[in-house]
């Protein structure tokens, strides 16, 4: 059989399972990501196998439980009762024919791409791997990663990307509790390393997304997943460091914002806050800025929002100290209380939150700590940060207590004039409070 009529067989046999949803489609990574593209594939009829490292993960999902907070039980049962099965056995791969790849890409200790888990997993199923198989790598990365560490390893036992296999990059575009976007409603980028990968990776996706949008590339496809995320790291690095100087001067920076805002054209509004935080905002532009010093390029603009974004759990402390000092107290021997400390509101999300940074340094400085976030009751377990700590009620006494209370993450489930009621001085980061009193203090 001629090379030609193998990749027509391989792509025909999988177009025609994807078209007819005979296909088993296997998510590895269990996370914000997978489970959301599990139940939407498990919903419009695909058997789909979950893969994941995390045991107690894999058996509370087959027990109809998700400890994500925005994800539904109700779902995960249903989903199970329709042929949903998570499991730690990558043997399994091979009854699989596409597989999504939606583990994390975090930062090392020197701000540079590590990339372990998407090789770690790559190597994983390498050797279970078939002809006639779509691999789509989700995971936000540097333009470049799926032709030079995902394809040698799909390639390891003699398989041929194009012809035996087919390799997409799509990057994932969750957005965690935001009631306006779903899974499918979201427009899915695609790019495949050929033509053939390309056709596999639209009939992959084109039943459980709503738009598609074709690229001609994997590298385009990772590039236009940076350029999302830096075009907002950057806005928000420009509007952080606005407020400072907005502040200096006396300027209410969010009522500037509110009145920029009226502009019908050229203007899009950012907000600023405590730092950034999630799994891709903070991170994403490091990933653009390392690959592009490989071409002898050093990324000033980007790196200089990150600069300051990274800054401003520090500002929000200076802030927080000048503002007991003013009130003859140290940081030292204080109680202070952060109200939030998901990255976001109305999320369980702590990944990357910016109000775990400033925790530590009210810690680190002596303050006694507490937090109140009613989205993470316990202080989770996280690989560089450490607290022994329990979301507190808020009550009258609580706040009463506090010689600060600051506020990081603005939940809609606070009860902000409560706060404001009983806060002996409050440090707000979010802009929650616009009328000037004197216990208020922008951050």
């Amino acid at each position: 059989m001629t090379n030609h009529s193998k990749t027509h067989s391989a792509l025909d046999e999988l177009l025609q399972k994807l078209s007819e949803k005979r296909a088993v489609i296997g998510i590895v990574g269990l996370g914000y990501v997978g489970q959301p593209l599990a139940l939407r594939y498990t919903e419009i009829g695909y058997r789909v196998i979950g893969f994941d490292l995390d045991a107690e993960k894999v058996q509370e999902l087959n027990s109809g439980y998700s400890s994500i907070e925005h994800i539904d039980d109700a779902r995960i049962a249903e989903a199970g009762r329709n042929g949903f099965e998570a499991t730690t056995d990558f043997s399994r791969i091979a009854e699989t024919d596409g597989i999504m790849l939606c583990v994390p890409t975090p930062l090392n200790k020197y701000r540079e791409p590590d990339l372990s888990f998407v090789t770690d997993t790559c190597d994983q199923i390498a050797d279970h791997l078939r002809s006639g198989q779509v691999v789509a790598l989700e995971s936000t990365t540097y333009p470049g990663t799926t032709k030079e560490e995902v394809l040698p390893r799909l390639e390891r036992n003699g398989l041929k990307v194009g012809e035996d296999i087919f390799a997409v990059y799509s990057p994932e575009r969750e957005d965690p509790a935001n009631p306006e976007f779903t899974t499918n409603t979201i427009p899915k980028v695609v790019g495949g390393h050929t033509d053939a990968c390309l056709k596999a990776g639209i009939a992959l996706y084109e039943h459980a997304i709503d738009s598609l949008v074709p690229v001609s590339s994997t590298e385009t496809a990772e590039m236009t997943k940076l350029l999302e995320n830096i075009h907002r790291a950057v806005n928000i690095g420009l509007v952080n460091e606005m407020k400072i100087v907005a502040d200096r001067m006396g300027i209410d920076i969010f009522e500037v914002i509110d009145a920029a805002a009226t502009k019908p054209f050229g203007f899009t509004p950012y907000y600023p806050g405590p730092g950034l935080g999630g799994h891709c905002i903070p991170i994403d532009p490091f990933y653009l800025t390392w690959k592009a010093r490989e071409y002898g390029i050093n990324t000033r603009f980007i790196e200089l929002a990150g600069e300051v974004n990274t800054a401003m759990p520090e500002y929000v402390f200076g802030k927080l100290a000048t503002s007991l000092n003013e009130r003859c107290k140290a940081v030292r021997g204080s109680k202070i209380m952060v109200l939030g400390i998901a990255y976001k509101k109305n999320v369980d999300d702590m990944r990357e939150s910016p109000s775990v940074t400033l925790m530590e340094l009210i810690r680190d400085n002596g303050g006694e700590l507490c937090y109140s976030d009613p989205h993470v009751p316990e202080f989770p377990t996280m690989r560089e940060h450490f607290f022994e700590l329990s979301s507190v009620a808020l009550t009258p006494e609580v706040l009463a207590e506090q010689d600060a209370v600051v506020l990081a993450t603005n939940h809609d489930a606070f009860d902000y004039d409560l706060i404001k009621k009983h806060a002996k001085l409050l440090i707000d980061t979010r802009g929650k409070y616009r009328t000037s009193e004197n216990h208020i203090v922008r951050a």
